[in-house]
C-alpha cells in the first residue's frame, strides 16, 4: 500500500497512527501544502478528491477521506466493534468529528500554523473558533467523564479519529486544555497504546 500523506495534517496523522497501531506496513509519500509534487499528484489523478490523505491499494485502487481510510483499515480489528449499536456510535463520533470538531479545532490550528493563511486569522474569526472549539471539546469531556472511550468499553476507530486533532489542540490551536481533565486522561490512554507514534513519527 502507498499512503499519500501531509505530515503536518491531523487527518493524515490519523491514518499513519492507525497503521502504526495495527503494525501494517505502508509506503508513505509526504506532500505538504504548496509542494509542487502535490499539484502533480492532483494532475495525475492520484488523489480522487484532490486532497490528502489518500491510500493507494496494492491493486491500484484508491481510498480517499481520512475516516473512510480508517474504516477500511480498521474493519475486522479490535478497533472495529462487533456490536452493531456500538459500531454505529463509533461512526457517529467519526461523522461528528468531520462536521463539528475538525472545522473549528483544525482550522484554528491551521490559521496559527501556516504563514500563507495568517491573513485569514482575523481577531473576530479566531475568537469565534476558540469559543466553538471549546464547546466541541466540552461535548467530548462530557462523554469521557463517564467512560474511558468514546464508543463502548474499549478503544475504537472513534478514539483514533478524534485523537488526530485533539492531541495538538492546545499547542497548535491555542485551546485551554486545562479545562478538560477527562480528555487529557483519554489522550494519555491513547498515547499508551502499543505501537503509538506521534505526529512527527
Amino acid at each position: 500500500m502507498k499512503l499519500y500523506s501531509m505530515p503536518s495534517s491531523g487527518n493524515s496523522y490519523k491514518v499513519r497512527l492507525l497503521l502504526a497501531l495495527l503494525g501494517r506496513p505502508c509506503l508513505t509519500v509526504d506532500l505538504e501544502s504548496g509542494d509542487p509534487a502535490l499539484q502533480a499528484a492532483r494532475d495525475a489523478g492520484v488523489l480522487p478528491y484532490g486532497k490528502l490523505p489518500t491510500l493507494e491499494l496494492d491493486d491500484g485502487r484508491a481510498i480517499a477521506e481520512s475516516n473512510a481510510i480508517l474504516c477500511y483499515l480498521g474493519e475486522g480489528t479490535a478497533l472495529w466493534p462487533a456490536d452493531a449499536v456500538t459500531r454505529a456510535q463509533m461512526l457517529g463520533w467519526m461523522f461528528w468529528e468531520q462536521y463539528s470538531h475538525e472545522p473549528v479545532i483544525a482550522v484554528r490550528a491551521a490559521l496559527r500554523s501556516y504563514p500563507e493563511r495568517a491573513h485569514l486569522a482575523t481577531p473576530e474569526r479566531m475568537a469565534d473558533l476558540l469559543e466553538r472549539g471549546h464547546a466541541a471539546l466540552a461535548l467530548m469531556e462530557q462523554r469521557l467523564t463517564r467512560a474511558d472511550w468514546l464508543a463502548g468499553q474499549a478503544a475504537s476507530l472513534a478514539d483514533i479519529c478524534l485523537y488526530g486533532y485533539t492531541h495538538s489542540a492546545g499547542a497548535r490551536g491555542g485551546f485551554d486544555m486545562a479545562l478538560f481533565p477527562a480528555i487529557n486522561r483519554w489522550l494519555q490512554r491513547i498515547a499508551a497504546l502499543p505501537g503509538h507514534e506521534g505526529l512527527n513519527g
